[in-house]
């Protein structure tokens, strides 16, 4: 491995933790209203969480393009205003690799809350316990193996995410590059030899954090 590749390793996994970090309140808050009864709108909010897995990611990508880029509503906003780019930034990667990533998080984050006796929020709300106590005493405990799981699946998915992130982030070698772009881009100047190196890498991480992922998921809930 050379220091080039190792930078690449270091930026990816960093910038797939810190996706997971950002998505983490928000998946919660939208897994914890989707798990909690019918509401209005209910099934459209459900429908563009899932998008992101049943879409291609280049499709995606060109709408994160359109949306952030300079002449979008958004980026359009923040370049005037603030001063900020985000599109052929390491934000961009940031920005494709939350959105692709997050229904991962949130799935798995509903069904855990589904699994909560409401019957337990009742008792503690009756004895004094605010919403928030509740929520974070009560419901989070209770359904943390599910949010440790969507966590690390959230995390592997961004880890090999590359459709979305090639379209709003380009290929720009210690700015952008995460794996999946490095791999993609010695395969097409034929350095295979620096593209399976990376590959094993990647594989290896992957394997890691889906194996992780499977443990909180199927481990059993230990009774005292």
């Amino acid at each position: 491995m050379t220091a080039i590749e190792w930078q690449i390793v270091g930026f990816t996994v960093w910038v797939a933790a810190l996706s997971t970090v950002v998505i983490l309140p928000f998946g919660l808050a939208l897994a914890w209203v989707l798990a909690r009864g019918d509401w209005p709108g209910k099934s459209l909010v459900e429908t563009l969480v899932t998008l992101p897995l049943v879409m291609p990611p280049v499709a995606v990508g060109l709408i994160l393009l359109e949306v952030f880029g300079r002449r979008g509503a958004v980026g359009g906003f923040l370049h005037n205003r603030c001063n900020l780019d985000i599109i052929f930034t390491w934000r961009a990667v940031l920005l494709a690799l939350s959105v692709m990533s997050a229904p991962l998080l949130i799935r798995s984050a509903r069904v855990a809350f589904e699994e909560v006796n409401p019957r337990l929020e009742q008792i503690a709300r009756t004895l004094g316990a605010g919403g928030w106590r509740v929520f974070f005493t009560i419901t989070v405990p209770l359904a943390a193996r599910g949010i440790v799981g969507g966590m690390l699946l959230a995390f592997a998915r961004a880890l090999g995410e590359f459709g979305a992130t090639i379209m709003v982030a380009g290929y720009l070698p210690g700015k952008t590059a995460t794996l999946s772009l490095a791999i993609y881009e010695n395969v097409q100047l034929g350095r295979d030899a620096h593209a399976f190196r990376l590959l094993g890498v990647s594989v290896v991480l992957a394997f890691a954090a889906v194996w992780c992922s499977e443990f909180f998921l199927r481990r059993k809930i230990t009774r005292t």
